[in-house]
């Protein structure tokens, strides 16, 4: 969209064209007419930062750009072009919000109205900044000056936790928990939430199952994926501390009435990739809490925290780290007014802002193979990974190994692109279903490996393939099938064997989803096999040989050509069929700062750092290559777990 695609206006104009308006009258309006002509910019906290831009002559708002990059793309991002269409039109900031994206509405509003008063002369200009580093291709960059006279507060506490997500809140609530006087800031209006899918081992839930899986054989897993390149300390540490926190956390959630479900997996039927039945969920249907919204992780453990003396400073963005005598003492932020506030933390600084899978730049310096595999991005709008920059400008020691959390669910237009402008898009569908085990094609029409291993084989093998994706085939049996298939964790579409209910249920696919992707041509159907070939733009003659000679394989019961377990090799043929052009969903970031088994942060030579500690995303020794998927929630658990245990030793130290 027109408003998206002005970005590098957005990154390379705003400093100078605002200070250009600012000139010596900043403070006084035009005598000649409403406002002094020019272009003024100014920023509102919604999902993430929304930034406005306005020209103006002297009589009338002339242009608007709107620069939502950091909102939920199907919401935010595609509400754009009516705000801007409603600001123009009114030649006001009081617009009407648009239905179902309030928030974004919202904060394009507010920064509206400052850009007007900006130009009116009310206010001092404002300057944006960016929080990507520069266009020179420096994703680092250097930390700020900030000069002491533009300091206008100083809060001191025990603990300072930057970033309130699923890794900061866990650690927020039981820093006060155990009596730590703990701030909370984050760079939004209320926390970005708590993952649903909390993986552990040997919690309560588990137990009360019959689940049990062995703690070396789960550190052996875990090392294979990741080639070696973590700490086998670290996902001991999770194996040992994990079933605790999962217990702890649970005891929250009854508090309100939440139930936390034991993900169970199935005893039968195993797969040629081992599965650890490690998921916790949350049954929330029916949690209202009588204020009219529902419950969620993030309130449940917000209410909590406060309950136990904790403070928030929210819409509060960390600018950098402060270091004194080789210790992290706290940091300078920003508030939402602009105003740069000191914290001190006498105790240490906990840094969790969510890794940098929204930091295109940052990724195509690390990890550029990943971004020819993708079509979406759904990461957190928060990680810019302005953590992970701030702990290296403190002297931290990154991952030498880069790599990122994905899914095989995104669906793409036969003519569209893979890669980063088509998740930048957001014009990408959501193909939820993509990860079961269907028939799975090249650009050639040929199958090319078995499609019953994890999210990420697949797209990875799609390096190796035209056009850097792949198609996904499944017939008018498909839910038969999915339920056939027994698959675990988030792709599993009926209920678990101990009753726990599925992410997403195939209803919910059947009747809405597959519906929406159809209608916008995320996937085709068709009455043949020839014809749904023509759709997808593949060779037909290639593909009904590929899906006559699967279909023998699965008649027969045996895969001899990629030996796919039986029970999921099922064949495509009762039409209509249907068909998907398949690549990469980013999730997360999965490198970050290294760190020793209290989350210190380590440094160049090795050495922990004294005062910084680092969780989630922008934590690293513990994944590389790709996400083990078949262990459930084990990044998430990973980082509930690893943010409780700091909170409690920093309390305690």
């Amino acid at each position: 969209m027109t408003d998206l695609s002005r970005r590098n206006f957005l990154r390379k104009s705003l400093v100078g064209s605002a200070a250009m308006a600012a000139g010596s009258t900043a403070f006084a309006a035009s005598p000649a007419g409403i406002y002094r002509p020019g272009t003024y910019s100014a920023k509102a906290s919604g999902i993430g930062d929304v930034v406005v831009t306005m020209t103006f002559d002297k009589d009338r708002i002339t242009d608007v750009v709107l620069d939502v990059s950091h909102e939920t793309p199907s919401i935010g991002q595609a509400a754009a072009n009516e705000l801007k269409r409603m600001l123009v039109a009114s030649q006001g900031a009081g617009i009407d919000a648009v239905s179902g994206a309030t928030i974004t509405s919202k904060a394009v509003s507010q920064a509206a109205a400052k850009c007007i008063a900006q130009a009116k002369g009310e206010i001092p200009v404002e300057v944006i900044e960016n929080s990507d580093a520069g266009d020179d291709g420096d994703w680092l960059g250097k930390p700020p000056e900030i000069d002491e006279k533009s300091i206008a507060k100083t809060r001191e506490t025990d603990i300072l936790v930057v970033g309130c997500g699923t890794g900061g809140m866990f650690a927020v609530a039981a820093a006060a928990e155990a009596g730590a006087k703990v701030i909370g800031i984050d760079r939004f209006a209320t926390g970005t939430g708590i993952r649903n899918d909390l993986g552990a081992l040997n919690s309560r839930y588990q137990k009360a199952w019959g689940t049990k899986i062995d703690k070396f054989d789960f550190v052996t897993m875990a090392t294979q994926y990741a080639a070696g390149h973590l700490s086998q300390d670290l996902v001991k540490l999770f194996c040992e501390k994990s079933g605790e926190t999962i217990d702890w956390y649970g005891d929250r959630l009854k508090e309100r009435g939440v139930d936390l479900w034991h993900e169970s997996g199935d005893k039968v039927d195993e797969s040629r990739y081992e599965h650890f039945a490690t998921g916790h969920s949350p049954r929330w249907r029916g949690t209202d809490d009588g204020t009219g919204k529902r419950l969620d992780g993030n309130r449940i453990l917000l209410d909590y925290a406060v309950s136990k003396g904790a403070e928030f400073d929210f819409n509060t963005r960390m600018v950098k780290l402060e270091k004194k005598a080789g210790r992290v003492t706290g940091c300078i932020a920003r508030d939402g007014d602009g105003r740069y506030v000191r914290y001190v933390a006498k105790k240490g600084v906990v840094v969790a802002t969510g890794g940098y899978a929204q930091n295109y730049r940052m990724m195509e310096a690390l990890q550029p193979w990943n971004l020819r595999i993708i079509g979406r991005n759904g990461a957190m709008p928060g990680a810019h990974g302005d953590g992970i920059r701030a702990c290296l400008w403190a002297g931290a020691k990154m991952d030498e190994t880069h790599s990122m959390m994905m899914f095989d669910r995104c669906a793409l237009r036969p003519d569209q692109k893979t890669g980063v402008e088509t998740a930048k898009s957001g014009d990408n569908g959501f193909f939820w279903m993509g990860s079961q085990p269907w028939l799975k094609v090249n650009a050639d029409g040929r199958r090319f490996m078995n499609e019953s291993g994890t999210y990420e084989n697949i797209l990875h093998a799609d390096e190796y393939q035209k056009g850097h994706c792949h198609y996904t085939l499944f017939d008018s049996n498909w839910t038969a099938y999915a339920q056939q298939f027994k698959m675990h964790g988030c792709s599993r579409l009926y209920p678990f064997e101990n009753g726990a209910d599925p992410n997403i249920s195939y209803e919910v696919v059947r009747d809405r989803m597959l519906p929406g992707l159809l209608e916008k041509g995320f996937v085709v159907k068709a009455d043949t096999i020839e014809e749904l070939a023509r759709k997808l733009g593949l060779p037909a003659e290639e593909l009904k040989r590929t899906v006559d000679r699967y279909n023998a394989l699965a008649r027969k019961g045996i895969d001899e050509d990629y030996g796919k377990e039986s029970f999921r090799l099922t064949p495509v043929d009762k039409a209509p069929f249907y068909g998907a052009k398949n690549t990469g969903y980013v999730l997360c970031t999965m490198d970050g700062i290294q760190i020793d088994t209290h989350m210190n942060a380590i440094d160049t030579d090795g050495n922990p750092i004294p005062g910084l500690y680092v969780i989630g995303n922008d934590s690293g020794c513990f994944f590389a290559n790709e996400y083990p998927n078949l262990a459930t929630g084990m990044a998430c658990g990973r980082t509930v777990t690893f943010g409780r245990i700091v909170g409690i030793e920093l309390a305690r130290s």
